[in-house]
């Protein structure tokens, strides 16, 4: 009943965020002066209500044009592999064709790709640049069967043999340990396709190390206890009816209670500015929680088995990770050249734990192996921001034109 409740509860509110937007929109034309303070202030509090909602579709990516010796290149979205859990995008620009080409894997975690926008404007100075869009499970009919740890691990397969040999890797957040795993079985295989850099970004490679709030959370209760409590079926509305999911919202509603206190002063901050007039300022908060507030549902499976391989057993790092049944081990990465990255200030993926691949890769050269701290930056100050832009990505670039 959670997904029902949930629904209600946003059917409810709808027609009370179309009159605050309406509202909005029709105080625009009044005919007192613009510059009545009390009318900023009623304004402000109508656009603040219209914005109370959760979207569950993937926003646009509004790439902009990247400057090249030719000039402006316009930036295109292009659909390289279609699959029913996820597509393989290509971002492709005139000048791409000599450019180094780099696969990067957003986690799947309760946001959509679009998440990495800042990630990937930044990459395609330099790179053609490929990303995994992972679909909405609430909208992935019953019959496309399941998709968890291991299904997750054959698309990023399946991604780096459409987009050819001589490709690099570069894998956010949760997504660090699958990336992994790929490599290390593609290697074991003397796969073609094999990646000749990989680049895990503030990744949980080893949970044990320092555990954060998020590890503590994950290990206080049982599987049991997950699967009873979050885990819910999606309602008969939609693609996926019948589908057990873990909601966006759920995961977005313990991502805010981890910072209440920072998302309400900023929620505060957006009524100031809006009330002042102040529309540059505004959009910039406005423009966070538009993507922060587009969610999307997990399948329970990969949920769960998350949950327990990951986070609870933490199979990787132990060497007790298997892949549809086979054992694989790290240990068989011998030409993939490993570049780690760390926040010092990361809530999420504390210190140690992205590091942790290092000692798994124990048969890589160490001329092949980078680690590097951001010292001043959280965890999404890693792969996006001025620090990520002026500090992390040069690291990364120099990575990638050391492989060739």
């Amino acid at each position: 009943m959670l997904y029902q409740s949930y629904q209600v509860h946003d059917d409810f509110l709808s027609p009370i965020r179309t009159a605050a937007h309406c509202l909005v929109y029709l105080d625009a034309f009044a005919f007192w002066d613009w510059l009545d303070t009390p009318r900023r202030h009623r304004r402000a509090f109508l656009e603040m209500l219209s914005r109370f909602q959760l979207t569950h579709s993937r926003p646009a990516f509004d790439l902009e044009p990247i400057q090249t010796d030719r000039g402006l290149q316009q930036v295109t979205e292009e659909i390289a592999l279609d699959l029913p859990f996820g597509k393989l995008l290509r971002f492709a620009k005139e000048d791409s064709t000599d450019q180094p080409r780099i696969l990067v894997t957003a986690p799947l975690s309760g946001h959509f790709s679009t998440l990495l926008r800042s990630t990937v404007q930044t990459l395609l100075h330099d790179h053609e640049v490929y990303l995994t869009d992972w679909t909405n499970a609430r909208d992935v009919p019953l019959e496309a069967g399941r998709f968890g740890v291991d299904e997750y691990i054959e698309y990023l397969i399946t991604f780096l043999e459409t987009i050819g040999d001589e490709v690099h890797l570069l894998a956010v957040c949760q997504s660090c340990v699958q990336a992994l795993a790929a490599v290390a079985i593609m290697s074991e295989e003397r796969h073609s396709a094999t990646p000749r850099s990989m680049t895990l970004m503030s990744g949980p490679i080893d949970t044990r190390e320092s555990p954060t709030v998020v590890n503590k959370l994950a290990n206080e209760r049982s599987i049991a206890w997950f699967k009873d409590n979050v885990i819910t079926k999606v309602p008969s509305r939609y693609q996926g009816a019948g589908r057990l999911v873990y909601p966006g919202f759920v995961q977005l509603s313990a991502f805010m209670s981890m910072n209440m206190d920072r998302h309400r002063d900023q929620h505060r901050k957006l009524f100031r500015h809006l009330a002042a007039g102040e529309e540059k300022e505004a959009k910039k908060i406005k423009d966070f929680y538009d993507e922060y507030f587009a969610v999307l549902d997990l399948t329970e499976e990969f949920y769960l088995e998350t949950i327990e391989r990951i986070f609870q057993r933490a199979d990787l790092a132990k060497g007790n990770f298997t892949y549809k049944g086979r054992a694989i081990s790290p240990s068989a990465i011998r030409r993939t050249a490993l570049l780690t990255v760390e926040g010092g200030r990361d809530d999420i993926c504390s210190l140690g734990q992205t590091a942790a691949a290092h000692d798994l890769c124990d048969r890589l050269h160490p001329h092949l192996k980078r680690h590097h701290l951001q010292a001043n930056v959280g965890h999404y100050g890693t792969f996006a921001g001025k620090r990520w832009n002026r500090e992390i990505y040069p690291v990364v670039r120099n990575m990638i034109l050391a492989m060739g």
